[in-house]
């Protein structure tokens, strides 16, 4: 969460100030008919109940009553490859980052530029899930929220993810594998069939559905912006409460 500066809420008091110091010059001079008396009781006013509101602010920032902490929680998307998680997972996201959270995207291309030669195989691949469970926790630990999008084909990596990270939400992206091959612009579905890519989900290599996801998408039913809208309203009201 954001915590207003001193600046801020210095800006605030002055703002604040200009309107109500005016009205006690009016105020005073209308009673009185001495604009000389009007104009000193203002800037005595004004220097007085500056400092008390700056005062006031800092007080209440110490007071955590009333105030309800939103705990981390982290969003996977699995599914198969082009099955749909990047895009909804990119538009929940920019929905999310209006809630004014902390909150950090996390996607497996991304990842994998960053860590290169990790492997396809199973063992390579939940190798990996563990590093980014690491990666997890230590945003979680600074109070972070995270979207992540990865295929994560295996049922133990992804229950390794949930055992090491805190509110995780398991998004499985639904998709016909015919569906995904449409939407295959790179054509990576047909290297994986003539066999120029292995380990490849739901080709050469299994993609195991999860069967406890929290929220199931059905891209061949649902658009995008239909998605995105059913997770951002079950974080809203399962994990940012206002």
């Amino acid at each position: 969460m954001y915590k207003e500066t001193n600046l801020r809420s210095i800006a605030k008091g002055v703002s604040w100030r200009v309107v109500a110091t005016t009205t006690t010059i009016i105020i005073v001079y209308v009673f009185f008919g001495r604009l000389d008396l009007a104009i000193a009781a203002g800037v005595i006013e004004t220097i007085l109940k500056v400092a008390l509101y700056w005062l006031h602010e800092k007080v209440w920032q110490r007071i955590h009553w009333g105030k309800e902490k939103i705990e981390p929680f982290n969003l996977w998307f699995t599914g198969l490859p082009l099955s749909g998680k990047t895009t909804i997972a990119d538009l929940v996201y920019e929905k999310l980052k209006k809630e004014h959270i902390p909150l950090e995207r996390i996607d497996s291309k991304d990842v994998r530029e960053l860590i290169p030669n990790v492997g396809f195989s199973r063992e390579e691949r939940n190798r990996h899930m563990k590093r980014l469970g690491h990666l997890i926790q230590t945003l979680q630990k600074n109070s972070i929220s995270t979207i992540a999008s990865f295929v994560s084909p295996y049922k133990e990596s992804r229950k390794t993810i949930r055992e090491m990270v805190k509110n995780n939400i398991v998004v499985y992206v639904k998709a016909d594998i015919q569906s995904c091959k449409k939407r295959d612009y790179k054509g990576v579905y047909e290297k994986a069939e003539r066999g120029e890519l292995k380990n490849f989900s739901g080709v050469n290599d299994v993609y195991e559905e999860p069967k406890h996801a929290e929220i199931v998408i059905d891209t061949d039913k649902l658009s995008p912006q239909e998605a995105a809208d059913i997770i951002v309203k079950y974080v809203k009201r399962n994990y940012i409460k206002r």
